[in-house]
């Protein structure tokens, strides 16, 4: 770490700041959902399923896959900037690395599931067990959410330490 200039300290600065204020973003953009959107459609299933229709509602698919892909490349350019100041990269690699499994299970359980509820709102069919289901799903989100909060609230500390480096 001696040979850190004030530049390259200056963008790794940057790139956390960056990062940190997507996340926040994110995070905002996840608890209104949470809060505002997930009980309307949850509420009765499957008559609000159609909620979830693009055309009939917000097109959130899209929007999620934008916003957690620019902040994803901002993670790992933040990661990159910070690699030479050893506290920074290892703090930033564990939390992308919680950051990453909880968009696994995103991607494996939560994603899944919605579609399977917007293939039956297209549909108008029904199944046993929906109501449980989609409970389950909201209940499991809050958890999803909480540590993704939890996650952008751990990067404060990594910025602070490194701002103090100067």
């Amino acid at each position: 770490m001696d040979n850190i200039t004030t530049s390259y300290l200056n963008r790794a600065e940057l790139w956390l700041c960056i990062t940190i204020l997507v996340y926040f973003l994110m995070n905002g953009a996840q608890i209104f959902e949470t809060l505002v959107f997930v009980p309307k459609w949850t509420d009765a299933p499957p008559s609000n399923f159609k909620l979830l229709l693009d055309g009939r509602g917000p097109s959130l698919k899209n929007f999620w896959i934008v916003f957690h892909s620019l902040h994803e490349v901002t993670f790992i350019l933040a990661i990159i900037f910070c690699w030479k100041i050893d506290f920074a990269r290892d703090w930033l690699l564990i939390l992308f690395a919680i950051h990453f499994a909880v968009r696994i299970w995103t991607l494996t359980f939560f994603a899944p599931n919605i579609i399977h509820f917007q293939k039956i709102a297209g549909t108008g069919e029904s199944m046993e067990g929906l109501a449980i289901k989609t409970a389950l799903w909201q209940k499991l989100n809050l958890i999803r959410v909480g540590f993704f909060v939890a996650v952008s609230i751990g990067l404060i500390p990594v910025c602070i330490k490194l701002c103090n480096l100067r």
